[in-house]
């Protein structure tokens, strides 16, 4: 059998300078091209020199393991068959080998044919061979000395099939690794058969073995003389192409913008190219040796084409994600330049476009620019894999509309002015909105703010715009003012609008009442007041009767450190001085609020504290005490601890209060026993409670923050969390709480799972929040924002400023380049207010059972040994294949799944 080469004359660069990728240099690994042999006569054999036909080679079938590469590098015309054959499983001769590095490293244009005639009189090649060997002594790619040794007694140099560790070194060369591996040559390689592979082989092999580029076999043994086949080392240069950027007169890389029956259109280096394309067209993907189908190309993906003269005679998937970023706005006008105008939110920005541009309406029918009109809602698509970021779509997504509809109010936002809707055919519309909008159930006329997501509504819309919306049953609503009376029976409610007018309202039995600072707050902590009621937020039911009364002002004036002159218990009436020495007198009555070194303060209590020289802090309306405070504590940093003066200094407020103590205070630090005054550090925030007589230090309490998640809550305000694995529990019973968005929430309205930031006094919960956690896919991510899939379909991009945490696989970095497109990540805000992602773990099992007693899901075993068969399921855990949302339930026996996990908890499973 022999094989013709293409005249050295006539040769084409090929493959370039770096020779990388994956080489396992077994069964399935490397491969080299495939070449012509001379006949040993000085003569070569004469089949066509042209490259590997269409039909390629008969001895290539579909789904060959090899079919992939070699059917690439043959449309190349890196490699050539002979009368249809490639031969795939014959051994790469010493002299191919040689020729294909060269090809491969770019060197044929240093090819001499005078220096052929210099070979050692051992190194006998083929004629055609001669200049690629000479040059390869000349680049150091083989060595002479060791070349010298070679038995030749069998068969010629260059006939000579190539070892494996020969290979190796040939490789690692080609790489101008040499000085490296030699560095290596006094290290055992750790195969079986260490000691039959020789001396000066080792070192290269160890850094094969290092860079991935070699593998062992069977047996952990390298078999450093076994041959190595065609096939496998076409793999090789095929694979070694993605490491490299040279350009192949026959190659485009780029992206696809353009895909028609029989057509790929690929931007290459800013210019559209278009690819004929047909049946026998073969399409791969980077990550597959399998054959793939055209229906896997897709627009702005990043593509290989190998073909001349306009028709692709091999595609290749080279990165799957489309490489484009929409924005929806509204549209304003076209402009000159071949621009268009859009408002986006509030922002009125313009756009790009030229004669590639796809305008296209709802239906994906193609229209003209003119055809869009103003006001209609349009998504621009624009490419990102080039700096122009051309625009490659406009999109209409509702023009103009007259109509009249029913269904359910989705969303309102008020700062754009667009309301969204679910109509009765269940299709999400949004519309825009203005002041002339009447909104009204039966014959009352509601407010913006008094429509809710979820009512049920008819509505009329002209030019787009709402014009009428009429609420089918009655809704909540909320009213603001000033609280004037509670009536004595407590059954109805008068404040002053707004607008000034005296209203009454009805109250439902048990109004739940909101005030911050006070737990489990009553109508009788709320101040009615003509002039200086609580300012409150009023939410009526469809009743019409009031079901929630929010305090969110206050028009009391406090007065800070004043000094009691009398208390009269039987007028309530208290007498002070402030610190100018200013007298003042205020009543106390049921509604004062009461604070001393007491969980549970009555006035009775309070009573025996007032005598004379007591420090108070107080709030008032007028003459009437709203809140009195013994001074048993402070708050504030840290300024100063003087050991020998026994003094604490801080920095509360603008003021700077030093407080002595005479024998140490107690330390009082969240999750450290026996803490101590060395302890606390200059700028740490800080409780320090007083002794009875407010004049010595009792007790310093550390202000901290920690993050936990929720894993019971009882009903004695007790709450188990859990934090690295570790469970603890605490009373939150005396605790503010509140929920994502900052609203009051109490303690039988957190939940398992729920993830929360407690403020610390020392040992005693203070506050807590609910923290949001945001699961999600990472779509795009670059170095001030990320691009999320929510688990609803939808897209969130979020900005991200300030220090970022990424914990991923045990290590915590703080860069977002630490995030790659596909992780699933949770995204919280730590304690120290910074942005945190938690990538989650990733495993591919079978499916086996649901166990829907315990929540679990049990996938098939591995082995004999294996048990981690056995995962819960988070709560709302998020279960789909592709964007069709499954129940677990769904799921069926093998079964092929992914599951993501945190803390070994499945958050999400993807059917394959």
């Amino acid at each position: 059998m022999t094989f013709k080469y293409n005249n050295p004359s006539h040769s084409k660069k090929v493959v370039s300078a770096v020779l990388a990728g994956m080489m396992a240099l077994s069964a399935g690994g490397a491969a080299m091209a495939a070449e012509s042999t001379d006949t040993g006569q000085g003569q070569t054999a004469t089949a066509s020199n042209t490259a590997a036909p269409t039909g390629l080679f008969s001895d290539i079938k579909v789904g060959y393991w090899a079919e992939k590469h070699v059917y690439k590098l043959a449309y190349q015309g890196i490699l050539l068959g002979n009368n249809g054959l490639f031969r795939p499983g014959d051994a790469v001769t010493q002299q191919e080998a040689v020729t294909m590095a060269i090809r491969f490293m770019n060197k044929e244009n240093q090819l001499n044919d005078s220096t052929a005639t210099a070979l050692p009189t051992n190194m006998e090649v083929g004629n055609y061979f001669k200049p690629y060997v000479a040059l390869a002594l000349q680049l150091g790619l083989i060595d002479k000395t060791e070349e010298s040794t070679v038995d030749v007694s069998k068969t010629s140099w260059g006939q000579k099939p190539a070892s494996r560790e020969w290979i190796t070194k040939l490789l690692i060369r080609s790489l101008n690794k040499d000085a490296e591996a030699k560095a290596q040559n006094n290290q055992s390689t750790g195969f079986a058969d260490n000691d039959s592979i020789s001396e000066s082989g080792k070192g290269y092999i160890n850094l094969a073995v290092s860079l991935d580029l070699a593998k062992g076999v069977d047996g952990n043994k390298f078999n450093p003389t076994g041959s190595v086949t065609r096939a496998q080392l076409a793999t090789f240069f095929s694979r070694g192409e993605t490491l490299t950027d040279t350009k192949y007169p026959n190659t485009s890389t780029g992206y696809v913008t353009g895909l028609k029956d029989g057509q790929i259109t690929l931007v290459v280096d800013g210019k559209a190219v278009n690819f004929a394309v047909n049946s026998s067209t073969p399409y791969f993907t980077k990550d597959s040796e399998s054959r793939a189908s055209s229906t896997d190309v897709k627009l702005y993906t990043k593509v290989q084409i190998v073909g001349a003269t306009g028709t692709a005679s091999y595609v290749e998937v080279v990165d799957a994600t489309p490489q484009v970023e929409s924005v929806e706005g509204t549209f304003a006008r076209s402009l000159s330049g071949n621009k268009i105008g859009l408002f986006v939110g509030e922002n009125y920005e313009t756009y790009g476009y030229d004669e590639a541009t796809a305008f296209i309406d709802q239906n994906g029918n193609a229209i003209k620019l003119s055809d869009i009109t103003a006001d209609s809602i349009i998504e621009v698509q624009r490419e990102t894999f080039s700096a122009d970021k051309k625009t490659v779509v406009i999109r209409v997504k509702s023009g103009i509309v007259n109509k009249s509809d029913s269904g359910v109010v989705s969303e309102v936002t008020t700062s754009a002015k667009t309301i969204k809707l679910t109509n009765a055919a269940g299709t999400t519309e949004q519309y825009t909105y203005n002041d002339n909008l009447i909104i009204r159930y039966q014959d009352r006329i509601l407010s913006l703010a008094e429509l809710k997501a979820g009512s049920a509504v008819k509505y009329t819309v002209k030019d787009s715009i709402l014009q009428t919306i009429e609420l089918s049953q009655g809704v909540e609503q909320s009213l603001r003012g000033t609280l004037v009376e509670i009536g004595g029976n407590q059954s109805t409610l008068t404040f002053k609008r707004e607008g000034g007018s005296l209203e009454a309202k009805l109250l439902a039995e048990k109004p739940e009442v909101i005030i911050n600072g006070i737990q489990d707050a009553t109508l009788n902590d709320l101040i009615t007041d003509a002039t200086n009621g609580d300012q409150v937020e009023l939410t009526l039911n469809s009743e019409d009767r009031v079901t929630r009364i929010q305090v969110i002002g206050r028009q009391m004036e406090p007065m800070n450190g004043v000094s009691v002159v009398s208390y009269n218990s039987k007028t309530k009436v208290l007498t002070v001085l402030d610190s100018n020495k200013k007298p003042f007198v205020f009543t106390l009555d049921d509604k004062t609020k009461l604070d001393y070194n007491t969980s549970k303060p009555t006035l009775a209590g309070l009573e025996s504290l007032l005598n004379d020289g007591r420090k108070l802090d107080l709030t008032y309306v007028g003459t009437r005490a709203l809140s009195v405070k013994v001074i048993y504590k402070y708050e504030g940093t840290i300024s100063s601890i003087d050991t020998s003066g026994k003094k604490i200094s801080l920095l509360s407020g603008n003021q700077t209060i030093a407080v002595p103590y005479s024998t140490v205070p107690t330390i009082e630090i969240y999750n450290k026993s026996g803490a101590s005054l060395s302890d606390l550090k200059i700028g740490d925030s800080v409780t320090v409670t007083l002794g009875s007589n407010q004049d010595y230090v009792q007790k310093v309490a550390l202000n901290t923050v920690a993050q936990f998640e929720v894993v019971s809550v009882e009903t004695n305000g007790r709450v188990r969390v859990k934090s690295d694995s570790l469970t603890s529990q605490f009373y939150v019973d005396q605790a503010v709480l509140t929920g994502e968005s900052g609203q009051t929430i109490t303690a039988s309205q957190l939940t398992s799972g729920n993830l929360i930031n407690v403020t610390f006094e020392g040992m005693t919960p203070k506050a807590v929040q609910v923290v949001k956690r945001t699961l999600a896919e990472v779509t795009s991510v670059d170095a001030s924002s990320v691009t999320l899939k929510l688990f609803n379909g939808q897209s969130e991009t979020v900005p991200v400023s300030g220090s970022v945490k990424v914990v991923k696989s045990g290590s915590t970095l703080t860069t977002l380049g630490s995030l790659t497109v596909g992780d699933r990540v949770e995204m919280t805000k730590d304690t120290d207010n910074s942005t945190r992602f938690r990538v989650l773990t990733v495993m591919s099992k079978q499916f086996w059972s649901y166990d829907g007693v315990g929540n679990q899901i049990l996938v098939k075993r591995e082995s004999t040994s294996d048990t981690n068969y056995r995962f819960a399921l988070g709560t709302g855990a998020f279960v789909h294949q592709g964007d069709n949302t499954l129940s677990v339930q769904s799921l069926k026996d093998n079964d092929n799944i992914v599951l993501y996990l945190l803390n070994n908890v499945v958050l999400e499973i993807q059917k394959q």
